[in-house]
This record gives C-alpha cells, sequence and structure tokens, in this order.
C-alpha cells in the first residue's frame, strides 16, 4: 500500500503536448522537442505546473510512437536524449515538471527484443513476449495472435495493432493444458519487470519526474480484477517511494477503485469509456454506450442528467479519497471529437470551471485551451484512423502553418485546418474574456484556494435527476468553497435549507448575487449558461 503522495500534486494542473504536433523548430514539418523548449514561457503562462509528453521514443511510429522500438533513446525526429534532459532542467526552472509516457504492456515488432525473441533457437529473449507453442494452433478471442511472421513455431500475441507485440508478465491462472500460458513469477515475465524497472530508472536519473502509463491494466494476461498486474504496480509503487519519492505514475486505466489502492497516484477519468464521465461530455448517440446517454450534461439544452456523473464519481471518490487521485481530462490524443465541438464559448468556460474546481488533478490536452476543433476527413496518420483529426497542429497564430512551422506545408505532419480564425494563442492572448485568459484565470483560482486542491474535501450541495443548477461544495483548512453551475440555455434556480455559513458569503468568480435569502432558504439563481463561486466559510 502506498504511504505518501509527493505533496507538489495537491496544486498540479497537467498539460498533455502530443510532441509531433506542438511546434516545429527546424523546419521539417514535424514538432520537435527543441520547440517544446521553445514554447515553455507560454506553458508557464498558462499556469500550468506539470507536462505529460506522448511518447518520444525511437519507433517505426506505426501506432505514433506506441510502438517503442528503444526506451531509452529519443526519436532523431524529436531530437537526442541531451534535448530531453535539456527539457527537463528548463522545464524545472520554471517550477514544470516533464512526465514521460510509459508504454509498458508491448513494444514494436522492430524493438531488439522482439527480434531475439521471435527466432528459431531459443536464447534469453524468447519468453519476454507471449508465444504459443505452434503456428498452426489458434489463440482464444480474448488472447489475439499472430500467425506466419515468425521464424519459430508459435504466434505472438499482440496488446493492440499487429505491430505490437505483447510482453510477457505472465498469466494469472495459467492453462495446465497449455504450458505456454506462464505463470507471473516465471524467468521471462520476471525479467520482463525488471527490465521495464530499468528503463523507469533510466528516465527519473536524468530528470523525469514521473510516468503516465499507457494501457496500465492490460500487462498479466486472464488477470480477473487485474489482481497480478496490480500486484506488480505495488512493487513497484513501494520502489519509487523509497528512490524516488517525488516521482509520480499516472494509470491510463479508467477504474480509480483498482488503480489507486494498485500504486498509480493518478488515475484518468477517461471521456470515452467511464460512462459518468461520458455522461458529461458526450454528444447523445456516442459509441457504445448510444443507448445509455441521451444527452450530455454540458450541454445548452439542459436536458443532461448529472445523477449518472454524480453516482459513479462518488463510488470512486469516497473508495479512494485518501489514497490517491482522480484526473479529469479535457480530452487526449486517443479522445475524440475534441471538448469544444459543438460547445460555444460561454459553455466550454463552464466546462472549464467543472474541471478545475473538482477533486484531483485535471489534465488539459494542448489547443483545448483555445478551443480547438476536431479536423473530419483526415486520412490515417501513424495508426490514427479516427483519431487523426484531434491530433492536428497547435494553433499558435494566423500567419503560415498557423505559426506551428515554416516549412512548406506539404511537409506538415497533419495540415492545419481551413478555419481557425478566433482559435489561435496570438489572438486570445490579447482578448482579456476569451477561452485562454479565463483557462488562465481558473488555474490561477484552484491553485490560490486550499479548498480546490486536488486533497480539500469533497461534498454534493444539489443534484437532482433532471433538473439545474449542480451544486457542489470543497473545503480545507477551514476555508470552504461554494460552486453552482448551469449548463443550459435557461436560468436555473433551486432552494437549500439555510446555513448559517453563508451569511458571511464571499463573492469568488463567475456570476455575482447568486445567492440569496428565501424565507427559511436559501434560493440558488443561476443565469443561462453561467456558474459561480462563493467563499462561505
Amino acid at each position: 500500500m502506498q504511504t505518501k503522495i509527493p505533496d507538489w500534486l495537491k496544486n498540479a494542473v497537467f498539460y498533455e503536448i502530443y510532441p509531433q504536433s506542438y511546434y516545429d523548430s527546424n523546419r521539417d514539418g514535424i514538432g520537435d522537442i527543441p520547440g517544446i523548449i521553445q514554447k515553455l514561457g507560454y506553458i508557464e503562462s498558462l499556469g500550468v505546473n506539470a507536462i505529460w509528453l506522448n511518447p518520444c521514443f525511437e519507433s517505426p511510429f506505426q501506432d505514433a510512437g506506441y510502438d517503442v522500438s528503444d526506451y531509452t533513446k529519443v526519436a532523431p525526429r524529436y531530437g537526442t536524449n541531451e534535448d530531453l534532459i535539456q527539457l527537463f532542467l528548463e522545464a524545472k526552472q520554471r517550477g514544470i515538471r516533464i512526465l514521460l509516457d510509459l508504454v509498458p504492456g508491448h513494444t514494436s515488432i522492430d524493438h531488439p527484443w522482439f527480434k531475439q525473441s521471435q527466432k528459431a533457437h531459443p536464447n534469453p529473449y524468447s519468453d519476454w513476449y507471449v508465444w504459443n507453442d505452434s503456428v498452426w494452433n489458434a489463440t482464444d478471442a480474448d488472447l489475439p495472435s499472430v500467425r506466419g511472421f515468425a521464424e519459430r513455431n508459435a504466434s505472438y500475441i499482440t496488446n493492440f495493432f499487429y505491430i505490437q507485440p505483447a510482453l510477457n508478465y505472465g498469466f494469472a491462472h495459467p492453462d495446465p493444458y497449455q504450458p505456454w500460458q506462464q505463470s507471473v513469477d516465471a524467468p521471462g515475465p520476471k525479467a520482463v519487470r525488471q527490465e521495464i524497472k530499468n528503463v523507469m530508472r533510466f528516465w527519473l536519473d536524468k530528470g523525469a519526474s514521473g510516468f503516465r502509463v499507457d494501457m496500465a491494466a492490460s500487462l498479466v494476461k486472464r488477470d480477473p480484477g487485474h489482481q497480478e498486474t496490480a500486484r506488480f504496480w505495488t512493487e513497484i509503487r513501494a520502489w519509487l517511494d523509497e528512490s524516488y519519492p517525488e516521482a509520480v505514475l499516472i494509470s491510463e486505466w479508467g477504474t480509480p477503485t483498482e488503480a489507486i489502492p494498485a500504486g498509480f497516484h493518478i488515475d484518468m477519468l477517461l471521456n470515452y469509456s467511464n460512462p459518468g464521465v461520458i455522461s458529461l461530455f458526450r454528444k447523445r448517440g456516442y459509441g457504445n454506450h448510444r443507448d445509455h446517454y441521451s444527452w450530455s450534461f454540458f450541454d445548452e439544452s439542459g436536458h443532461g442528467n448529472i445523477k449518472q456523473f454524480v453516482d459513479e464519481y462518488q463510488h470512486y471518490y469516497n473508495a479512494t479519497k485518501d489514497l490517491g487521485y482522480m484526473a479529469f481530462i479535457t480530452g487526449n490524443h486517443d479522445d475524440h471529437p475534441r471538448i469544444a465541438d459543438g460547445r460555444s464559448e460561454n459553455l466550454m468556460k463552464l466546462v472549464y470551471l467543472f474541471i478545475l474546481s473538482m477533486p484531483g488533478t485535471p489534465i488539459i490536452y494542448y489547443g483545448d485551451e483555445i478551443g480547438m476543433h476536431y479536423t473530419e476527413g483526415l486520412p490515417s496518420k501513424e495508426g490514427g484512423y479516427a483519431r487523426t483529426g484531434v491530433r492536428t497542429p497547435m494553433q499558435w497564430s494566423t500567419s503560415e502553418n498557423a505559426g506551428f512551422s515554416t516549412a512548406d506545408p506539404s511537409k506538415l505532419y497533419l495540415p492545419v485546418p481551413n478555419e481557425i480564425e478566433g482559435i489561435t494563442v496570438e489572438q486570445q492572448e490579447t482578448k482579456q474574456d476569451s477561452l485562454f485568459n479565463t483557462v488562465r484565470e481558473l488555474i490561477k483560482l484552484k491553485q490560490a484556494y486550499p479548498a480546490l486542491e486536488a486533497d480539500a474535501d469533497f461534498q454534493i450541495v444539489y443534484a437532482e435527476e433532471g433538473k439545474l443548477p449542480f451544486i457542489f461544495s470543497r473545503s480545507k483548512q477551514n476555508q470552504s468553497l461554494l460552486i453552482a453551475i448551469n449548463p443550459s440555455n435557461q436560468e436555473a434556480n433551486c432552494n437549500i435549507p439555510k446555513q448559517s455559513n453563508w451569511l458571511n458569503r464571499k463573492f469568488i468568480y463567475g456570476q455575482d448575487n447568486a445567492i440569496n435569502e428565501d424565507g427559511e432558504k436559501w434560493l440558488i439563481k443561476l443565469k443561462p449558461v453561467s456558474g459561480t463561486v462563493y467563499q462561505v466559510v
């Protein structure tokens, strides 16, 4: 069980950077690490104090870098190991920490480990990946495999695309009739576990502040409840607590009640797999959840149902609040469309009020702070498929290539959308009430009040099925803030039993005069698409 959460996480706001699309410093059309270094002043001005950097390691880029061929070497298109170390140093000088993206569940087929593992003659790497016992034997549906690729007479299990063979962490319950299903304590899985630990140590010693872990629950195969996978991460957390106590682990897991007790400091609430979070942000008819959610809560129709979120969230919160944090994300490299799609600027400001005032550690995807949109109709790039449209270049200005690169447009990693007017950093920095400046103001607010820190207490004040507004409180160190949110294009009001401490309320942000006495109750009245923050203690 984890024993300590680094203090710096209490005020952390993360910023996810997809490096190939952020800023191109050498005119080759692809973003790079020196480009990120050049933009650290901007990142600092936004107020975020930690960066999650998508994979920047050597790769054939058949899945945008999530197919690693060398965990300890920066891909040449992004720069060098020395460039990454320089990013660590310069970010640290600005009070910004860098977390790398760790992909422990699989590698590329181009990784030297796999090239050795697939050979016909046994060698030290033969059991580093999950292989069955014959190329002629099909595997079950839960263990997708590729046959006829290797020299050895076997098929390898994949974790995602065919070019991503699964590293061998063993099986929680090996089938005795399938001896190729190794136990978690077999030599191969033990060697893999140690090597992933070595990779983490390599980058921590060079200045990384931790890792966001890709597909963190996917390691041990046939692992009900992910108990054996959790055992591995618990061991990693104990090692970090002892050797790197300020380092942080963020999981792509989506089940905080599993991930956080397993040792992760933070688990991401995913806009595309957590049903309650989907009910907040997704438009009707989304994916596999189309039958469950007709409207998102953050929709000006006012038809959303906050209870769909609250019921799920309170379960997770009550079970994990003393162990670690949950992270709301505005989006990420997999999440499409972008969160600003179909939403007005005022509604987006309300989304940020919510995300930046809830418990935990929020993560802002690059470009979401200015309301970038999903680009429809792009051909797949590096295994992006439908995800490609959320990976377009950062929109810095209205100059050529949106200020992302001075390369010929034909060389760009992805094209700049045709319509970017008003959705650039340059334009929004000088507009006082822009989305960007609102986000910056809300981050300052979050970091100024103890009651908005990651571990401050959270209580629901008003959350009724099919009704508005949504009201909650955050409290810490004898300070309490009341936050009320109305995403509807209609006025919303409700009565709350009278609280004596509200007599000395102090308006902080948003709509003023939102709380008034109404006989023996308080009347909360919010204008259309508005929110408010009051200090009530």
